[in-house]
């Protein structure tokens, strides 16, 4: 097997898909553990590579933004070229990295036949290996078809988890001074004092789940359990927190957009429950063992499932899931219309706060 000294990665997608591409970085850095890794990553995600275990440094571009010109683009390829990497993985399949990563002169790419669909691409003709993924992708979890390019590049075998980055002080001290502003409630009727985290709004609307029912869910968990509760998001997540609150017969804080990834993790690591949408909130969440549930619509929990033995999966299973069409195509919205409140409380019952 040939060994490499300078190896870039990259992974121009969005956060969830970014965390479970740090399980292949994760194997990749078991395999060559003398060789310096290096991270491209999109700025929105930056902060979960940052300060990881296997990653020594991180480039972000911002190939959306105002690097589309042709001069920024070149600026890219010239800084690439100055740090003489020797080899390229793609865990998107996107062109643009692949292009700058051609044009740099990095003599080793690496790239998936496929990685999102089983659409083929012109793209990978860029790449100096193009590793076949014969999985299912459908019914595969993501973070093996990352690992697959690795496995399939080396030859070798193995596996890891998802890695984020390191939680400093500074994010554990905003993670307790936000919990230490929750209510504190108390009762002789009830037996102790919860944390319960919530991520109510997915990345576009067919992965979430009513806001009435949210609402009706914390009301419920309110009545059997001695619990605080908080929504936690983007900062565009907060209206749509906030009209949820407004439904809510309780005290709810929402946290949306007062905190950056790292402080995210340190909060749902000092949580007692996680009950989220299909978010890249859960695969955080994944990393630091707190226990979750987490609900399905149009997306597949064999899919995106997060790596963790405490997550459990609620999923309606409709003949028409998974799927990729827009919200306003399914006004009937199914998928996520058939998950009562009674279901996830039956779930929570099995998984935490017992």
């Amino acid at each position: 097997m040939d060994q490499y000294k300078n190896i870039l990665v990259h992974s121009m997608v969005n956060l969830g898909d970014v965390l479970l591409s740090t399980s292949a970085v994760a194997l990749l850095r078991q395999i060559y553990p003398q060789a310096k890794i290096t991270m491209m990553v999109r700025p929105a995600v930056a902060q979960i590579v940052i300060n990881n275990p296997v990653i020594d440094e991180v480039i972000i571009y911002d190939y959306k933004g105002k690097n589309r010109s042709v001069k920024s683009m070149l600026a890219m390829i010239g800084e690439l070229r100055k740090r003489k990497f020797d080899c390229c993985v793609s865990f998107d399949r996107k062109l643009r990295p692949a292009l700058l990563a051609l044009f740099a002169g990095i003599p080793v790419r690496v790239g998936p036949e496929k990685v999102f669909d089983d659409k083929p691409s012109w793209v990978t003709n860029l790449y100096t290996h193009v590793i076949p993924i014969k999985h299912d992708l459908v019914n595969t979890l993501q973070g093996q078809t990352y690992q697959e390019i690795i496995r399939g590049f080396t030859k070798t075998s193995g596996s890891a988890v998802p890695m984020m980055s390191r939680i400093m002080p500074e994010h554990e001290q905003k993670a307790e001074k936000l919990l230490q502003s929750l209510p504190v409630i108390a009762s002789e009727t009830k037996q102790s004092l919860y944390r319960i985290a919530l991520c109510v709004k997915g990345t576009f609307p067919l992965k979430d789940w009513p806001k009435e029912r949210f609402a009706q869910l914390i009301d419920e968990l309110s009545i059997q359990y001695e619990a605080v509760f908080f929504i936690i998001g983007a900062p565009e997540d907060r209206n749509y927190a906030d009209q949820v609150i407004d439904l809510i017969k309780i005290p709810v804080a929402n946290f949306c957009g007062e905190t950056n990834l790292p402080e995210v993790a340190a909060v749902l690591k000092r949580s007692d429950l996680f009950i989220t949408v299909d978010t890249g909130a859960a695969h955080i969440a994944a990393t630091v063992g707190v226990p979750m549930v987490v609900i399905y619509g149009c997306t597949s929990p064999k899919r995106w499932h997060p790596i963790s033995e405490r997550a459990v999966a609620i999923s309606s299973d409709e003949p028409c899931c998974p799927c990729a069409i827009v919200a306003d195509a399914c006004p009937d919205h199914a998928c996520m219309n058939h998950i009562s409140v009674d279901r996830v409380m039956e779930t929570i019952k099995g998984v935490a706060l017992v």
